[in-house]
């Protein structure tokens, strides 16, 4: 790999990082607000689809070994496949496939309803569907404590990401 490609992989591997610990809890469910999912989608929009994939698959190692990277600072094994566990298995899937679909023209309005179209459903089916495993916890219920409250600002965060994707130079 040339070391302008794996620069940028491990800058967005960084940002996805730190953006973890940009959260905050809602007083109703396990699942925290995150910056996260902003620059996950700016991932998915700046990279190749096999660049992505390695990204988010460095992101999950390094917090299954212990590095406080997942949301609120958290790691290990017991963040995997506790209530949450299925919103970090889907980003590998959900992020490189926006990646796959996000087409070849770099448009905002092309990155914003792929954003929303592709990662938005496959985050929520994968994540809700861990969750109610590990909670035992009906889909109706689920999907209010799970996902409901929450796309409102995924929406914004795939808008703003999807801006961000088309100004920067990358």
């Amino acid at each position: 790999m040339e070391a302008r490609r794996l620069t940028k992989m491990a800058l967005l591997t960084a940002l996805l990082c730190v953006s973890a610990w940009i959260s905050f809890p809602l007083p109703f469910s396990p699942v925290m607000v995150t910056a996260l999912t902003l620059v996950a989608t700016l991932t998915g929009l700046l990279l190749s689809p096999k660049d992505t994939f390695i990204v988010f698959i460095v992101y999950v190692l390094l917090g299954t070994v212990g590095l406080p990277v997942f949301v609120g600072g958290t790691a290990g094994l017991g963040k995997l496949f506790g209530p949450t566990g299925g919103f970090i298995f889907s980003w590998p899937v959900a992020y490189t496939l926006l990646s796959y679909l996000k087409g070849s023209k770099v448009s905002f309005v092309s990155y914003t309803w792929r954003s929303l179209a592709i990662t938005i459903p496959v985050v929520y089916i994968i994540g809700v569907a861990g969750f109610m495993l590990v909670t035992q916890m009906p889909l109706d219920k689920a999907i209010w404590a799970a996902m409901i409250p929450y796309i409102p600002g995924d929406i914004i965060k795939c808008i703003v990401a999807s801006w961000l994707a088309t100004k920067l130079k990358f």
